[in-house]
């Protein structure tokens, strides 16, 4: 199977598209640094010849203004374009679990954007949204920062590690179409407070994390539940305990 990865140099995509040679299948990796601009619409006619399946894992470089909402809107309509030229059988593309939830955030707007774009194209296409990755946990923490403190709400979240996303896209790249929206979690639930403390006596980091429900995530306040999936989301395999050591030792 020839599969196109469009963000193939991110978290997700280096991932992903180690897994898809793995699996035995030929993968095109696309990406800006590799002179595919999904922006543009340069290079993606060759990136996607012959291609049976492109899984857009690309993102939005601004989550807090419109340049999301612009890129998401440019990049999914040429992909789509190409995905069409190209005679593309399957359209996966991955996505946040709670987006439809957060839209009072540019980047979750946009994000709904790019979902509803896929959803009209009329191709057979795949969603998967997915919780936070564990790999992203620092850059959360960050949101709270408030001088030598962290504010943060104890809303609930599953996070997952990314390599366990980047195995379930290529399990999805190589079925058939869902025509609809799969979910993926962590096994396990945290407070944002909480885990954020976890991550940083992990670190030794001795910053203290205070619990401040009125704290947003990326503009928006959140309910308890607005991060979590719904109860038919794949649940993956790896504890964040687990991840926290692997990392620490890298």
């Amino acid at each position: 199977m020839n599969i196109t990865v469009a963000g193939a140099t991110g978290v997700i995509g280096t991932r992903l598209s180690e897994n898809i040679r793995q699996s035995g299948h030929q993968v095109t990796a696309a990406s800006l640094s590799l002179g595919v601009d999904t922006i543009t619409g340069k290079g993606l006619d060759a990136a996607l010849a012959g291609t049976e399946v492109i899984i857009d894992v690309t993102n939005a470089a601004s989550f807090g203004d419109s340049a999301a909402l612009d890129f998401f809107r440019a990049s999914t309509r040429n992909l789509l374009a190409a995905a069409s030229e190209a005679g593309v059988r399957h359209y996966l593309a991955l996505s946040v679990v709670g987006t439809p939830r957060l839209v009072e955030s540019d980047y979750f707007r946009a994000k709904v954007v790019q979902e509803n774009l896929i959803r009209a194209s009329k191709r057979p296409y795949t969603i998967l949204r997915s919780t936070q990755f564990y790999e992203f946990i620092s850059g959360l923490i960050d949101t709270g920062a408030d001088g030598d403190m962290f504010r943060l709400p104890p809303a609930f979240m599953k996070p997952v590690a990314a390599g366990d996303v980047a195995a379930l896209l290529t399990e999805l790249a190589t079925g058939a179409p869902l025509d609809g929206i799969a979910e993926i979690s962590g096994p396990e639930q945290f407070g944002i407070d909480e885990i954020a403390r976890i991550y940083l006596a992990a670190n030794e980091d001795e910053r203290q994390v205070v619990t401040d429900p009125s704290a947003s995530y990326f503009g928006v306040e959140l309910t308890d539940d607005a991060l979590l999936p719904g109860a038919g989301a794949r649940v993956a395999t790896e504890k964040l305990s687990d991840w926290l050591y692997q990392s620490m030792g890298e």
